[in-house]
């Protein structure tokens, strides 16, 4: 199984793509989808549907992980990061896609075993769970690496 790994943003979209045989996780790919910062947000919206929809192509994932929006301090930043979240939605639902969704705690939980674990104890496992030289970076492509992992732990089928 192919899971496609999604940290919503609207200027940085982590994605992480996994496979998944049995007790075995293998890192396919992960990485960034960044938007123009000079351009409204609108148009945005239309850069990350277009390249959800590249890597939903290129990659062809079975199922998707999508981290759930838990806090913000700024309502203005979590009404956009829900816009851009919706287009990424939208790309997957189009596609076929089965759509998953996980809060941060879920997702520390599966890669840590606590809940309430820091980014750099997170990318640390990561290291070691995909047999890494260095942690994976950036932040966003590293915490959507760790959602696909949440979803191939969750999922006991396959």
């Amino acid at each position: 199984m192919r899971i496609l790994g999604i940290d919503p943003g609207y200027g940085r979209i982590g994605y992480g793509i996994i496979d998944k045989t049995g007790n075995n996780f293998k890192l396919i790919d992960f990485g960034v989808i960044e938007t123009d910062k000079k351009a409204d947000l609108n148009s945005r919206l239309v850069e990350i549907y277009d390249k959800m929809n590249e890597l939903i192509s290129n990659y062809t994932p079975d199922e998707s992980a999508v981290e759930s929006l838990f806090f913000f301090k700024n309502v203005k930043t979590a009404i956009e990061v829900g816009e851009a979240r919706g287009v990424i939605l939208l790309s997957l639902q189009k596609a076929n896609i089965p759509i998953f969704e996980y809060t941060p705690y879920q997702v520390k939980q599966s890669i840590t075993g606590y809940g309430r674990a820091e980014k750099g104890q997170i990318q640390r496992m990561l290291k070691v769970v995909f047999n890494l030289k260095k942690n994976p970076t950036p932040d966003d492509a590293a915490d959507a690496l760790a959602i696909a992992f949440c979803h191939g732990n969750y999922r006991k089928i396959v």
